[in-house]
């Protein structure tokens, strides 16, 4: 119906794409984040259109997994860590998975995940996977996510964790059946998008029994030009 070709799981890949630029503009520079003013070449014969870009960090999430004996839960069932975060663009206290920039050159992107988990948690973890790749908000940034699954979760001693600042010391990390972040997900009443794709991502692989999950240093598909 409506005469559109049938796709086949095997096109289902990102791929790259780079257009020609006529000319750049740096509108503004920040800590982590700047603006270029762009005229991109969409087709050879047609004049060019006027792109604004913001360039961020890319980021890393976790989420991080518990279920079975290590379940706080009656019956075992899965539970995810997360923290409630102020964000002041959107004037609201988020629900989130732990989350962070990689804004130190060179740290992979694993080892980013161990920071922040470590950093916002107080957690650590002996197993780690991939969950899902995305961009945040492609239509005009550049910042690009890796998710992340940690298991074999430990507390870190005392003398390991870190001095939680600003936003983040408000954080009192909680546990959550992963049924119940899913349905919120759903309903409505969590918003992050972090969150909302580590939830459904972590069911999803769940489900599967957690077949076909990538290593942590699997291929991922980033803007050349992030920060």
């Amino acid at each position: 119906m409506g005469g559109y070709p049938t796709g086949s799981a095997g096109q289902l890949r990102d791929e790259r794409d780079v257009r020609p630029v006529s000319g750049t503009v740096r509108a503004w520079t920040g800590p982590i984040c700047a603006v270029d003013d762009e005229l991109v070449h969409l087709a050879p014969e047609e004049a060019p259109v006027r792109r604004q870009t913001v360039l961020h960090h890319d980021a890393v999430t976790v989420v991080a997994l518990r279920e079975g004996q290590e379940s706080s839960q009656e019956d075992g069932a899965a539970e995810i860590l997360m923290v409630r975060q102020y964000r002041h663009p959107v004037r609201a206290r988020l629900w989130e998975i732990p989350a962070g920039l990689l804004d130190v050159e060179d740290e992979e992107p694993v080892v980013a995940a161990q920071r922040e988990l470590a950093e916002e948690t107080d957690h650590e973890a002996a197993r780690w996977h991939v969950l899902a790749d995305y961009f945040a908000s492609p239509g005009f940034t550049t910042e690009g996510v890796r998710c992340f699954l940690a298991r074999d979760l430990s507390v870190l001693t005392a003398d390991r964790r870190t001095v939680r600042e600003a936003e983040e010391a408000e954080f009192v990390p909680a546990w959550f059946r992963l049924d119940d972040v899913v349905t919120a997900v759903l309903g409505g009443g969590v918003h992050n998008p972090a969150t909302v794709v580590g939830a459904l991502a972590a069911q999803r692989a769940r489900d599967l029994g957690w077949r076909g999950l990538r290593e942590p240093d699997a291929p991922r598909l980033n803007s050349p030009v992030s920060l």
